[in-house]
């Protein structure tokens, strides 16, 4: 292990000693399964997990996450949260993501202080200092504690470490909420965000790892990483996957020719927006 990577985890560990118990926010991503990992390496039954299922988060992220808690022996919690019903959330604005965030990790305190937690704790690490994440500011507010991002953690550090430590995670995709793939403005609902995971999975079961599927209307805009797009336009694939998207209940489908990048519906915001 690098001596910097060894520097980081031992100031992580130490700070999760300092905290004494712990409820970690739990989606079973790359940076909540390595937090997760390393938390209940340290705090053992002071460590609890907690995932929130609702219609922004797709079935199998939340079995996968049960699975990952029985398999370490983590005690689990997922609770069901309503996330239409949050005040203006059906409307998309562009600060969705706060008012989501605000809602859930405001629940999560409530819980954590039920399971006699001192705190609660997310996998947000140095590299959501970028982009447009207002989901940041809700958690600062809450005084949600980065244990990650205070150890000076990047997004490839914890992807280093995850491998060291023998994580499936190390290498796994990013998956943002599934509201994150509606442009702002666009009324949110259960049949929509259903469309989008249901064409999701038809990506995943084709083999592609790391995409987005963007919904404008009922218009599937679908990003892919560049050295995936050669593969999409062949054999066959793109009409079956344009086939397929219209069986779901889209009338158009297009390739974005910019490729797979987070944040893209971020893009058009004005400035005065963020």
């Amino acid at each position: 292990m690098r001596d910097d990577l060894q520097e980081k985890l031992a100031v992580l560990q130490q700070h999760l000693k300092e905290l004494g118990s712990v409820a970690v926010a739990f989606s079973g991503g790359v940076d909540s399964t390595f937090l997760l990992k390393v938390a209940h390496d340290v705090l053992g039954e002071r460590c609890v997990a907690f995932t929130a299922g609702s219609a922004f988060v797709p079935e199998r992220d939340v079995a996968e996450a049960a699975s990952f808690c029985a398999a370490e022996g983590v005690r689990h919690i997922v609770r069901r949260f309503d996330v239409l019903a949050i005040e203006g959330i059906r409307k998309n604005p562009a600060d969705r993501c706060y008012r989501c965030k605000y809602a859930l990790f405001s629940q999560f305190k409530v819980m954590a202080a039920e399971q006699e937690l001192g705190c609660v704790v997310d996998g947000s690490n140095l590299d959501d200092d970028g982009d447009y994440r207002p989901g940041r500011r809700a958690l600062q507010e809450l005084g949600i504690v980065s244990p990650l991002h205070e150890a000076g953690m990047t997004k490839q550090d914890i992807r280093d470490l995850s491998a060291e430590m023998g994580l499936a995670t190390w290498d796994k995709p990013s998956f943002a909420c599934l509201a994150s793939r509606f442009v702002y403005g666009e009324e949110l609902t259960t049949d929509k965000l259903d469309a989008v995971n249901r064409a999701e999975e038809y990506l995943l079961a084709q083999g592609f790892r790391q995409f987005r599927v963007r919904r404008h209307g009922n218009l599937a805009r679908i990003e892919l990483p560049p050295a995936d797009i050669d593969r999409f336009l062949t054999a066959g694939l793109r009409q079956q996957t344009a086939a397929a998207f219209r069986d779901i209940g889209f009338d158009y489908v297009t390739l974005d020719l910019l490729g797979y990048r987070t944040g893209s519906m971020n893009e058009v915001l004005e400035e005065g927006e963020k």
